[in-house]
């Protein structure tokens, strides 16, 4: 089955003509035909609909979405400055992997970047960037509760945000920023998913709170790298890496 729009359809759209897309066929968000495969293949290596390993051939896409190589390669190649796909030997494009140790390395990244957020957002928040952390926080404590587990994650990476924001707006928020959209984690392998893990980082959390509400810089600074710290070995373990 074909999705998105063919060429005719994508042509006709552009000279202002009024098209209906038929009901098998994925609606294609406004800007160009680059911009449309960007999008979709991005949401189906987020979902998980395209894992980590699986190769991504140029023509296959093409025919898929409807429409032609060109704006394929465009968009395979925005992907992979967004560290979402590469290029392997005798296999072309295909979904990035971490290796374990780079998967090493981007936790301990994380931790010294946010440690250091933690550090000066101790010294720095205000009353009303405390009030919201810990609203969101009693949030995830209420979805966890019930059961609701689908946006912990993105609930988790925007407590991590707020703090970031609080501590090093000028630079540091924006290094973080980057490696998140470098490095993004596909839903399908969140470890918010995992009760055991969710209750932990939850756990943390809340003790990363006490110490930003009473200004411990120290204490944030310990609290975050451990947060992280403990993170990066449960992905290990996930992975099946020692």
């Amino acid at each position: 089955m074909t999705l998105g729009y063919s060429e005719e359809v994508f042509a006709s759209v552009s000279k202002g003509a009024r098209v209906v897309a038929p009901r098998s066929t994925r609606p294609r968000p406004p800007g160009s035909k680059a911009d449309y495969v960007h999008q979709v293949l991005r949401e189906e290596i987020m979902s998980g609909e395209l894992s980590a390993g699986t190769a991504v051939p140029q023509d296959e896409i093409a025919r898929r979405l409807g429409v032609s190589i060109t704006p394929v390669r465009e968009a395979l190649r925005r992907l992979e400055s967004e560290g979402l796909i590469s290029y392997r030997s005798h296999r072309g494009a295909t979904v990035s992997e971490l290796s374990s140790d780079a998967a090493r390395e981007l936790y301990l990244l994380r931790g010294a970047i946010e440690g250091l957020c933690a550090r000066l957002a101790a010294e720095r928040i205000t009353d009303t960037e405390l009030a919201a952390l810990f609203e969101l926080h009693e949030q995830m404590l209420r979805e966890h509760e019930a059961g609701h587990i689908d946006d912990l994650a993105e609930h988790s990476r925007r407590f991590h945000d707020l703090i970031a924001r609080a501590g090093g707006p000028a630079l540091l928020a924006e290094h973080l920023d980057a490696l998140w959209r470098n490095h993004p984690v596909p839903s399908t392998t969140s470890l918010w998913h995992e009760p055991g893990n969710a209750k932990q980082f939850l756990d943390q959390h809340g003790a990363l709170l006490e110490a930003l509400a009473a200004h411990d810089a120290v204490s944030a600074e310990r609290a975050m790298v451990e947060h992280l710290d403990e993170a990066g070995a449960a992905r290990n373990a996930q992975r099946g890496d020692s």
